[in-house]
């Protein structure tokens, strides 16, 4: 970060901030996997985990939705694509607003870890096509289902032409990954402003709030000398309760009241890095390969 390439987002932004509500479907029997069990309360089915996230289509998503519409946000939806069959309603109001729609898998109780390398390029293939037979996009990016990953994951993703990958937690900017093939990018997401390790680890709303308030201001004070990335990873059965509903609009009203922000989606970040910074940073990354390292 020291002395790397210097960033400016469009318009002379600080902040390029997306929204990331995760839109997700758990199955109430999912198929055993043989290294991470989807409901750790056993026996199955687990009636309560189930229920608490299946709040979040029936009920939260909507409330969430009616919040980010009042700011006019244009979301990232980290999507297990099931939803848009068994949640045609909510995979029509995602289409119908233009939000990005990245993958989150299949379903987040199916995970990458236990795959094949031929079941994990399937599993691309699979998500692409389900992405543009529901909405026409072109699928360009991917955090995890459940952020699963085997050791091909970054090399298969370019392969199937996507472009960026949010699994990657290490930093505050957009970051080349090394593939074989192709290009691929982190595009920073966040597991501290998520609101899932935040509420399960019993912080309450105001606790979040002041989270997100403390990372933007620091953010922007130092996207004056080069701009950052924020992430807001959102989940419908958590942020969308009745009791935390007030804090989303607290949020969005402080964020989007900052004139140097681009409010953004994951793609449009990574495609403004991939045209004007990629070659740069792959470039910094090799000049830092060079240098002795102590031993």
């Amino acid at each position: 970060m020291a002395d790397r390439p210097r960033i400016s987002w469009p318009n002379g932004a600080r902040v390029a901030l997306w929204v990331a509500p995760n839109v997700e479907h758990y199955e109430y029997l999912p198929p055993r996997d043989p290294e991470r069990n989807p409901w750790p309360r056993s026996p199955h089915p687990d009636v309560q985990g189930y229920a608490h996230r299946d709040y979040g289509n029936r009920i939260g998503f909507w409330r969430m939705l009616e919040a980010l519409d009042r700011y006019d946000v244009t979301c990232t939806a980290s999507t297990n694509l099931a939803v848009f069959e068994h949640y045609p309603d909510i995979g029509k109001a995602m289409a119908d607003r233009g939000w990005e729609i990245m993958s989150h898998g299949i379903y987040n109780t199916r995970y990458l870890s236990s795959l094949s390398e031929e079941e994990e390029r399937e599993f691309y293939v699979d998500c692409v096509e389900t992405l543009r037979r529901h909405t026409g996009q072109q699928l360009r990016g991917m955090l995890g289902p459940a952020v699963s990953n085997t050791i091909r994951t970054p090399d298969l993703m370019a392969d199937a032409g996507l472009t960026y990958h949010a699994d990657w937690l290490h930093d505050d900017q957009p970051i080349p990954i090394h593939v074989e093939k192709g290009r691929l990018v982190s595009v920073p997401y966040s597991i501290e402003l998520n609101d899932v390790p935040v509420f399960l680890h019993h912080y309450d709303t105001d606790d979040f709030v002041a989270m997100v308030k403390a990372q933007f201001d620091t953010l922007y004070e130092e996207g004056a000398v080069s701009g950052r990335v924020m992430a807001l990873a959102l989940h419908p059965y958590l942020m969308g309760m009745p009791h935390r509903i007030d804090g989303l609009e607290e949020i969005l009203d402080y964020l989007l009241g900052h004139d140097l922000v681009w409010q953004t989606t994951a793609s449009e970040i990574a495609d403004y890095f991939l045209d004007h910074y990629y070659d740069q940073f792959v470039e910094h990354a090799a000049s830092i390969n060079e240098v002795p390292h102590a031993r």
